[in-house]
């Protein structure tokens, strides 16, 4: 049976004995953008008491490095001799097979984990990388499953949120909107959209300047501060999922679920089984299961602001509560076992 680890309430309890002070090597993409996400997991590590060293896949970017010439393996194996960390967590990690993983971890004496809870998500993305891992989780049930039933420890975890960064605010001039959507276009992202566009539309995102809502983008790439300032002015958040390509629909939750959730603004989500594990349709988030509902139900929320705001605000309480990455990371290493 798989196991599932979602967070709960247990940020507040301490870290068991096993792991207390444990030397952490938090291995993954770090940047103000796409990929700022892994500097509030290496926070909420450190919140918890963890020895964290981070270990950026993209490099630092010096001149040094790249006259050295100097590989992401090469880098990793130098990383892992001077901090010998008790666990390496790596974030999706696609730069390294589970060859040189399996390697590593043999020549390290650490266990190593896969957190794929980002682009990283579906089952051949996944299915590829984590042979590699002492264990993998991922946020989506059924992957977890597949990859149980396949022989490869597993278990479910999805993404979170850190409420120092996502809270409400007062967002004015450009990131002011009735409706709003931050993410990358896509064509099922193209066709879902559609229905709002007599709402105040407003999007942003790579690509959507080459599709037929070009005239209600905003924005390409905005920095994690814009992409909370651009939601956090919004009437009513929308949330679509991506697609993994020739797999359909990512049946797990994305990190913006909890992200809009701890915004305090009330969010419109595309339906996936897993939701009805972290909120309540209804009083804390909307759902839609069509392009017809998402359009009603933003319709709605526009219409009765203070139903709207009492969903926001129960999605921000559970949120909160049970959804930060202080409570992902500690189920996370709660559930991991350190050799001694």
């Amino acid at each position: 049976m798989t196991q599932v680890v979602h967070g709960g309430n247990g940020a507040d309890r301490p870290v068991p004995d096993h792991l207390e002070q444990a030397r952490v090597l938090l291995v993954g993409a770090f940047d103000d953008a796409l990929h700022a996400h892994a500097a509030l997991r290496r926070r909420a590590l450190e919140r918890l008491g963890f020895r964290v060293t981070a270990f950026n896949l993209m490099g630092d970017g010096g001149l040094l490095s790249r006259i050295r010439r100097i590989g992401v393996h090469d880098r990793l194996g130098r990383a892992l001799s001077h901090t010998a960390p008790a666990i390496v967590l790596v974030l999706g990690g696609s730069q390294l097979g589970p060859a040189t993983v399996a390697a590593y971890r043999r020549e390290s004496g650490a266990i190593w984990v896969n957190w794929f809870c980002d682009e990283l998500r579906s089952r051949s993305a996944v299915g590829a990388l984590a042979p590699g891992y002492d264990v993998v989780f991922v946020a989506g049930s059924e992957v977890a499953e597949d990859l149980e039933s396949g022989g490869t420890p597993a278990a479910y975890l999805p993404a979170g949120c850190d409420p120092s960064v996502h809270r409400p605010m007062r967002s004015r001039d450009q990131f002011r909107a009735n409706v709003v959507f931050v993410g990358t276009a896509s064509a099922h992202r193209e066709r879902m959209l559609s229905e709002l566009v007599e709402f105040g539309l407003a999007i942003w995102g790579p690509g959507w300047r080459k599709t037929k809502l070009r005239d209600y983008c905003r924005g390409e790439l905005l920095g994690h501060e814009d992409y909370v300032r651009a939601y956090a002015g919004a009437s009513v958040a929308v949330n679509i999922h991506s697609e993994a390509p020739g797999e359909g629909p990512d049946p797990g939750c994305n990190r913006r679920l909890f992200e809009l959730a701890a915004i305090g603004v009330p969010q419109v989500v595309e339906d996936r089984p897993d939701l009805h594990r972290h909120f309540q349709e209804g009083s804390e988030i909307l759902v839609a299961r069509t392009p017809g509902q998402l359009r009603g139900l933003t319709m709605e929320a526009l219409q009765d602001r203070p139903w709207a705001e009492e969903v926001a605000a129960g999605a921000r309480q559970r949120a909160l509560g049970e959804h930060t990455y202080m409570h992902r990371l500690h189920a996370l290493l709660s559930a991991v076992t350190v050799p001694a």
